[in-house]
Protein backbone atom coordinates (compact mmCIF):
# COMPACT_ATOMS: atom_id res chain seq x y z
CA UNK A 1 0.00 0.00 0.00
CA UNK A 2 0.96 3.54 -0.99
CA UNK A 3 2.74 5.82 1.81
CA UNK A 4 2.80 9.48 1.77
CA UNK A 5 6.59 11.31 2.39
CA UNK A 6 6.37 14.83 3.31
CA UNK A 7 9.23 16.88 2.43
CA UNK A 8 10.32 20.45 3.34
CA UNK A 9 13.31 21.69 1.44
CA UNK A 10 14.04 24.91 3.89
CA UNK A 11 16.29 28.00 3.48
CA UNK A 12 19.81 27.42 3.89
CA UNK A 13 21.70 29.50 6.43
CA UNK A 14 25.03 30.04 6.25
CA UNK A 15 45.67 5.63 2.50
CA UNK A 16 43.22 3.88 0.13
CA UNK A 17 40.40 2.13 0.55
CA UNK A 18 41.47 -1.12 0.97
CA UNK A 19 39.53 -4.05 0.53
CA UNK A 20 36.39 -1.98 -0.15
CA UNK A 21 34.73 -3.31 -3.15
CA UNK A 22 34.76 -1.11 -5.86
CA UNK A 23 31.65 -1.30 -8.49
CA UNK A 24 31.24 0.67 -12.14
CA UNK A 25 28.02 2.33 -12.56
CA UNK A 26 27.09 5.68 -14.17
CA UNK A 27 25.08 9.00 -14.30
CA UNK A 28 22.26 11.82 -12.48
CA UNK A 29 18.69 13.30 -12.33
CA UNK A 30 16.21 15.89 -11.55
CA UNK A 31 13.72 18.21 -9.88
CA UNK A 32 12.72 19.56 -6.37
CA UNK A 33 9.94 21.72 -5.25
CA UNK A 34 9.77 23.90 -2.26
CA UNK A 35 7.18 21.56 -0.41
CA UNK A 36 6.70 18.48 -1.54
CA UNK A 37 3.83 15.87 -0.54
CA UNK A 38 4.33 12.70 -2.96
CA UNK A 39 2.75 9.08 -3.03
CA UNK A 40 5.26 6.52 -2.88
CA UNK A 41 5.14 2.54 -3.24
CA UNK A 42 6.33 1.10 -0.03
CA UNK A 43 9.19 3.33 1.75
CA UNK A 44 10.34 4.99 -1.35
CA UNK A 45 9.52 8.23 -2.83
CA UNK A 46 10.14 10.20 -5.82
CA UNK A 47 11.16 12.76 -3.64
CA UNK A 48 13.89 10.56 -2.54
CA UNK A 49 15.46 10.69 -5.70
CA UNK A 50 15.67 14.35 -6.44
CA UNK A 51 17.85 16.73 -4.03
CA UNK A 52 20.88 13.89 -3.57
CA UNK A 53 20.84 13.11 -7.43
CA UNK A 54 20.28 16.50 -9.29
CA UNK A 55 23.26 17.60 -6.90
CA UNK A 56 25.48 15.10 -7.59
CA UNK A 57 24.53 15.59 -11.80
CA UNK A 58 24.93 19.21 -11.26
CA UNK A 59 28.56 18.61 -9.96
CA UNK A 60 29.33 15.77 -13.05
CA UNK A 61 28.16 18.63 -15.53
CA UNK A 62 30.41 20.93 -14.19
CA UNK A 63 33.15 17.92 -14.63
CA UNK A 64 32.92 16.95 -18.13
CA UNK A 65 34.88 13.62 -18.70
CA UNK A 66 35.70 12.88 -14.75
CA UNK A 67 34.49 9.43 -13.56
CA UNK A 68 32.76 10.61 -10.33
CA UNK A 69 34.20 8.76 -7.50
CA UNK A 70 31.37 8.46 -4.53
CA UNK A 71 32.16 6.55 -0.79
CA UNK A 72 28.64 5.03 -0.10
CA UNK A 73 28.92 4.96 3.78
CA UNK A 74 26.22 2.75 5.76
CA UNK A 75 25.49 0.99 2.44
CA UNK A 76 23.14 -1.37 4.57
CA UNK A 77 20.24 1.64 5.29
CA UNK A 78 20.86 3.78 2.15
CA UNK A 79 17.65 3.77 -0.03
CA UNK A 80 17.28 5.47 -3.71
CA UNK A 81 17.98 9.00 -2.40
CA UNK A 82 20.65 9.13 -4.81
CA UNK A 83 19.81 7.14 -7.86
CA UNK A 84 22.54 5.88 -9.82
CA UNK A 85 20.37 4.74 -12.65
CA UNK A 86 19.55 8.75 -13.56
CA UNK A 87 23.25 9.21 -13.28
CA UNK A 88 23.67 6.66 -15.62
CA UNK A 89 20.67 7.81 -17.90
CA UNK A 90 22.65 11.50 -17.87
CA UNK A 91 25.75 9.74 -19.05
CA UNK A 92 27.61 10.31 -15.88
CA UNK A 93 30.51 7.49 -15.54
CA UNK A 94 31.01 6.82 -11.38
CA UNK A 95 32.84 4.57 -9.75
CA UNK A 96 31.46 3.19 -6.46
CA UNK A 97 32.79 1.61 -3.38
CA UNK A 98 30.41 0.91 -0.23
CA UNK A 99 31.45 0.04 3.44
CA UNK A 100 29.73 0.03 6.68
CA UNK A 101 29.95 -1.33 10.29
CA UNK A 102 29.99 -5.09 10.82
CA UNK A 103 27.09 -5.21 13.11
CA UNK A 104 25.35 -8.94 12.82
CA UNK A 105 22.73 -6.59 11.66
CA UNK A 106 24.32 -5.42 8.91
CA UNK A 107 25.52 -8.02 7.78
CA UNK A 108 22.09 -9.81 7.32
CA UNK A 109 21.65 -6.90 5.11
CA UNK A 110 24.42 -7.49 3.02
CA UNK A 111 23.85 -11.16 3.09
CA UNK A 112 20.68 -10.79 1.42
CA UNK A 113 21.20 -8.26 -1.38
CA UNK A 114 23.59 -9.59 -3.90
CA UNK A 115 23.74 -5.34 -4.78
CA UNK A 116 25.89 -5.48 -1.26
CA UNK A 117 28.21 -8.36 -1.74
CA UNK A 118 31.62 -6.03 -2.58
CA UNK A 119 30.49 -4.02 0.73
CA UNK A 120 33.65 -3.39 3.16
CA UNK A 121 32.22 -3.95 6.87
CA UNK A 122 35.01 -2.92 8.97
CA UNK A 123 35.08 -1.04 12.28
CA UNK A 124 34.08 2.36 10.92
CA UNK A 125 36.57 4.34 13.30
CA UNK A 126 39.71 2.53 11.48
CA UNK A 127 38.86 1.30 7.94
CA UNK A 128 41.57 3.02 5.66
CA UNK A 129 40.01 6.16 3.70
CA UNK A 130 42.42 8.11 2.02
CA UNK A 131 42.28 11.43 2.27
CA UNK A 132 40.36 13.48 -0.54
CA UNK A 133 39.85 10.76 -2.66
CA UNK A 134 36.12 11.16 -3.36
CA UNK A 135 34.45 13.37 -5.01
CA UNK A 136 30.72 12.03 -3.32
CA UNK A 137 30.09 10.91 -0.08
CA UNK A 138 27.03 9.52 0.71
CA UNK A 139 26.30 8.70 4.03
CA UNK A 140 22.67 8.03 4.90
CA UNK A 141 20.73 6.83 8.05
CA UNK A 142 24.00 5.76 9.45
CA UNK A 143 24.93 8.07 12.06
CA UNK A 144 22.02 7.49 14.46
CA UNK A 145 22.92 3.36 14.73
CA UNK A 146 26.85 3.91 15.48
CA UNK A 147 28.77 4.76 18.51
CA UNK A 148 31.50 7.67 17.93
CA UNK A 149 29.65 9.53 14.93
CA UNK A 150 31.03 12.52 14.95
CA UNK A 151 34.60 10.60 14.71
CA UNK A 152 33.57 8.84 11.65
CA UNK A 153 31.44 11.49 10.46
CA UNK A 154 34.80 13.76 10.16
CA UNK A 155 36.74 10.84 8.40
CA UNK A 156 34.12 10.72 5.63
CA UNK A 157 34.82 14.45 5.58
CA UNK A 158 38.74 13.83 5.12
CA UNK A 159 37.95 11.50 2.27
CA UNK A 160 36.04 14.36 0.06
CA UNK A 161 38.54 16.12 -2.61
CA UNK A 162 38.16 19.69 -1.84
CA UNK A 163 35.07 21.02 -3.88
CA UNK A 164 33.58 17.71 -3.30
CA UNK A 165 29.98 16.90 -2.00
CA UNK A 166 28.28 15.42 1.34
CA UNK A 167 25.29 13.60 1.06
CA UNK A 168 23.93 13.30 4.72
CA UNK A 169 20.53 12.23 5.60
CA UNK A 170 19.62 11.28 9.37
CA UNK A 171 17.82 10.66 11.48
CA UNK A 172 16.50 13.44 14.12
CA UNK A 173 17.33 12.55 18.07
CA UNK A 174 14.81 15.79 18.73
CA UNK A 175 12.03 14.44 16.49
CA UNK A 176 9.37 12.56 18.77
CA UNK A 177 10.13 9.21 16.15
CA UNK A 178 13.57 9.47 17.11
CA UNK A 179 12.60 9.82 20.96
CA UNK A 180 10.66 6.72 20.52
CA UNK A 181 13.13 5.02 18.78
CA UNK A 182 15.77 5.67 21.64
CA UNK A 183 13.59 4.78 24.42
CA UNK A 184 11.38 1.85 23.93
CA UNK A 185 11.96 -1.35 24.77
CA UNK A 186 13.42 -3.63 22.12
CA UNK A 187 10.53 -6.16 21.35
CA UNK A 188 8.53 -3.10 20.96
CA UNK A 189 11.04 -1.05 18.40
CA UNK A 190 11.31 -5.13 16.62
CA UNK A 191 7.92 -5.22 16.49
CA UNK A 192 7.76 -1.78 15.02
CA UNK A 193 10.27 -2.53 12.62
CA UNK A 194 9.13 -5.36 11.04
CA UNK A 195 5.82 -3.54 10.63
CA UNK A 196 7.08 -0.73 8.50
CA UNK A 197 9.72 -2.85 6.79
CA UNK A 198 8.26 -6.22 6.62
CA UNK A 199 11.15 -9.29 6.53
CA UNK A 200 14.16 -6.97 6.63
CA UNK A 201 16.62 -7.96 9.24
CA UNK A 202 16.26 -5.16 12.13
CA UNK A 203 16.21 -3.56 13.49
CA UNK A 204 19.55 -1.41 13.76
CA UNK A 205 20.85 -0.20 17.04
CA UNK A 206 19.19 3.14 18.00
CA UNK A 207 22.43 5.29 19.89
CA UNK A 208 21.22 9.07 18.48
CA UNK A 209 24.62 10.41 19.67
CA UNK A 210 23.79 14.43 19.60
CA UNK A 211 25.16 14.71 16.38
CA UNK A 212 21.85 13.72 15.48
CA UNK A 213 20.08 16.68 15.51
CA UNK A 214 19.83 19.81 13.53
CA UNK A 215 21.82 21.65 16.08
CA UNK A 216 24.59 19.07 16.36
CA UNK A 217 24.84 18.81 12.07
CA UNK A 218 25.48 22.70 12.41
CA UNK A 219 27.86 22.58 14.98
CA UNK A 220 29.88 19.79 13.19
CA UNK A 221 29.52 21.77 9.77
CA UNK A 222 30.35 25.14 11.37
CA UNK A 223 33.64 23.33 13.45
CA UNK A 224 34.64 21.91 10.17
CA UNK A 225 34.47 25.04 7.93
CA UNK A 226 31.71 23.29 5.95
CA UNK A 227 28.84 25.09 3.53
CA UNK A 228 24.87 23.77 3.48
CA UNK A 229 24.32 23.68 -0.18
CA UNK A 230 20.50 22.52 0.42
CA UNK A 231 18.41 21.32 3.52
CA UNK A 232 15.42 19.64 4.22
CA UNK A 233 13.59 18.19 6.87
CA UNK A 234 11.45 14.83 5.60
CA UNK A 235 8.60 12.91 7.26
CA UNK A 236 8.37 8.90 6.59
CA UNK A 237 7.48 6.84 8.92
CA UNK A 238 4.34 8.70 10.61
CA UNK A 239 3.08 9.22 6.85
CA UNK A 240 -0.19 6.96 6.28
CA UNK A 241 0.14 5.32 9.95
CA UNK A 242 -2.25 7.79 11.91
CA UNK A 243 -1.96 5.63 15.14
CA UNK A 244 1.74 6.55 15.06
CA UNK A 245 1.17 10.33 14.07
CA UNK A 246 -0.87 10.33 16.83
CA UNK A 247 1.48 9.15 19.21
CA UNK A 248 4.28 11.20 18.07
CA UNK A 249 1.42 14.64 18.77
CA UNK A 250 1.62 13.31 22.10
CA UNK A 251 4.71 12.87 23.20
CA UNK A 252 5.63 16.48 21.23
CA UNK A 253 3.00 17.65 23.31
CA UNK A 254 4.72 16.08 26.30
CA UNK A 255 7.96 17.58 25.75
CA UNK A 256 6.32 21.16 25.33
CA UNK A 257 7.08 21.03 21.75
CA UNK A 258 10.67 20.42 22.71
CA UNK A 259 10.47 17.33 20.30
CA UNK A 260 9.10 17.54 16.36
CA UNK A 261 5.80 15.26 15.27
CA UNK A 262 6.11 16.74 11.87
CA UNK A 263 9.25 14.68 10.79
CA UNK A 264 11.01 12.06 11.46
CA UNK A 265 14.60 13.20 9.21
CA UNK A 266 17.11 15.57 7.98
CA UNK A 267 18.91 15.86 4.50
CA UNK A 268 21.48 17.98 4.00
CA UNK A 269 24.17 18.53 0.94
CA UNK A 270 27.05 19.83 2.06
CA UNK A 271 30.04 21.25 0.20
CA UNK A 272 33.54 20.74 1.18
CA UNK A 273 35.30 24.59 0.24
CA UNK A 274 37.97 24.29 -2.47
CA UNK A 275 40.06 26.25 0.18
CA UNK A 276 39.85 25.56 3.79
CA UNK A 277 39.45 29.21 4.77
CA UNK A 278 37.02 29.92 1.99
CA UNK A 279 33.20 29.68 2.64
CA UNK A 280 31.65 27.98 -0.29
CA UNK A 281 27.80 28.53 -1.11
Amino acid sequence: MATVASVHELPVGGTALVGAGTLRKRRAGTAGGRHLRVHVPGLVSHADQTLFTRFVLDYATARPGRVISILQAGCATIGQELDLAALRAHGVEVEVCMIDDASSVTRAVVARRPELQEAKLAELRSVPLRPRTFDVVQCSMLLGRISHAELVLGRLVDALRPGGLLLLRTPDRDSAAGFLDRVLPWPVRKLAWHSIRPGEPGPHPAVYEPITSARGVQAFLALRGLAVARRQVVSRLAAGRPRLVAVCRLVATLSRSRLSWSHDELRYVIRKPEDRFARVL
